[in-house]
């Protein structure tokens, strides 16, 4: 099998390669989801940056991994917003702190990043304190400045977090990020953009109002929180990834869900290219917290392993893409792999 054969038509970028999706930008150098992050990402090579997008409560959309801010913004450190800080429930999910939803962006604005795991990844709190929370917008501007700056085509990867959640509280993604792609310019099968959601009733929905492709997400546990299926387990049978081809370009399966930790490989990417779709795993981390056991090095869980290894093991298999905290390890696996293939006469 050749590892990621052609991602499909239309594709602008590497038919002919994997694409290396940066996950909230480089946030195993950065934190997450900041244009310090996203431009990191770039330098290093990366086809596209991946803003996960929760709206503010004037309806702009905005790049955080989560609606709480908590462990991912100084928040509680402005006595202005005390009085903000809020318990909720999000996809069953009860959840105390700081939620998008309830500032403006102008007083989201006020507030800086910071690491959100500062006990795996230390060095990257010296950046704590220097980068505003981006707007969709600021990430699209980014990435076309970056693609005339460097002659690639960066594209973008944007995930709808809560779209239910947020749809019951007034606030419904879908046609806010539709328009936004078309302010843009990007509203064909061909534009540098993917979609992609956990939620199933979502990606039809945005199936009726744009051309971008979409990407169906998996979690190696539960399901879909809007119960559009019973279990994302079920959604992987032949059966389940005919029906989601119906709707999206690819899936974005949990690593595991190819490899579980023990034991041989599934026959997801199989069924999967069998059903017409692409796969995009996630998520690809240095760490030897993250890290499948086989390519962890020593007992630090914050020890980097082998994740150049672990890649180029799972392009071997066939993906046709991968979200990594590590651009750079990424291009770096992508491209030896490419050469492998050529150097076998492909």
């Amino acid at each position: 099998m050749v590892p990621g054969a052609a991602l499909g038509q239309g594709h602008a970028m590497h038919p002919e390669k994997p694409i290396v999706i940066a996950h909230r930008g480089a946030s195993g150098e950065r934190p997450e989801h900041t244009l310090l992050s996203y431009s990191r990402a770039i330098e290093q090579g990366a086809d596209f940056i991946e803003p996960d997008l929760v709206p503010t409560r004037d309806g702009v959309l905005v790049a955080r991994h989560e609606n709480n801010i908590t462990e991912t913004t100084d928040v509680a450190d402005h006595p202005e917003f005390a009085a903000r800080k809020a318990t909720k429930t999000i996809d069953g999910e009860m959840m105390t702190g700081w939620f998008t939803e309830d500032f403006t962006l102008a007083e989201l604005k006020t507030l800086r990043a910071k690491e959100r795991l500062p006990k795996l990844r230390p060095d990257n709190t010296k950046y704590d304190g220097q980068a505003e929370i981006p707007t969709l917008d600021e990430v699209i501007a980014l990435a076309k400045k970056a693609s005339k700056e460097t002659g690639r085509t960066i594209g973008i990867y944007p995930e709808t977090k809560h779209p239910t959640y947020f749809a019951s509280i007034g606030l419904p993604l879908e046609q806010r990020l539709v328009d936004t792609l078309k302010a843009a310019g990007w509203d064909r099968a061909d534009a540098p953009v993917f979609i992609q959601s956990f939620e199933v009733d979502n990606l039809k929905r945005l199936r009726t109002m744009t051309k971008v492709r979409l990407i169906q997400l998996m979690a190696g546990i539960g399901g879909p929180a809007d119960h559009a299926q019973q279990s994302y387990k079920a959604m992987t049978t032949p059966e389940g990834l005919k029906a989601i081809a119906a709707y999206a370009y690819g899936i974005g399966p949990e690593l595991t869900m190819i490899q579980p930790v023990s034991g041989p490989a599934t026959t997801l990417i199989a069924d999967a290219h069998a059903a017409g779709l692409k796969l995009h795993p996630w998520t690809f981390r240095a760490e030897n917290f993250f890290l499948l056991p086989s390519y962890r090095s020593g007992a630090n869980p914050a020890e980097h392993g082998r994740l150049k290894e672990e890649i180029l093991y799972f392009l071997g298999l066939g993906v046709d893409g991968f979200f990594t905290d590590f651009p750079y390890i990424g291009v770096e696996a992508r491209d030896a792999a490419a050469r492998s293939r050529a150097h076998a006469g492909g």
